[in-house]
């Protein structure tokens, strides 16, 4: 129904950037209806919450722990949400997630309830 294919993860050293991409697509689901969010988990770790972006982009909310690096973003043209990271730490290494929102045009950040996810995309930064 919904696809979620990531991509941009890799390797990069500390300090440095990365963009990753989620593009959507599906038979019922219309992009521009749905807030879009990035997760992410480490090994040994559940998965977090990273960042949040409403349906028409206007708020988004973000991870303590990326607050002032990281950047979420979306082209509702392009059916595709991004996440620019920059500063990026050791303890940012993990798998990045995707996930669309369950219900439509939610008006708060807070109350995101992912109904589909991607694979994921790696993302190591070394020391």
């Amino acid at each position: 129904q919904v696809q979620l294919v990531e991509s941009g993860g890799g390797l990069v050293q500390a300090g440095g950037s990365l963009r990753l991409s989620c593009a959507a697509s599906g038979r019922t689901f219309t992009f521009s209806k749905y807030a879009m969010g990035w997760f992410r988990q480490a090994p040994g770790k559940e998965r977090e919450f990273v960042a949040v972006i409403t349906w028409n982009g206007r708020s988004t909310n973000y991870a303590d722990s990326v607050k002032g690096r990281f950047t979420i973003s979306r082209d509702n043209a392009e059916n595709t949400v991004y996440l620019q990271m920059n500063s990026l730490k050791p303890e940012d290494t993990a798998v990045y997630y995707c996930a669309s929102d369950s219900q439509t045009f939610r008006w708060g950040t807070w109350d995101f309830d992912a109904g589909s996810w991607g694979q994921g995309t790696q993302v190591t930064v070394s020391s």
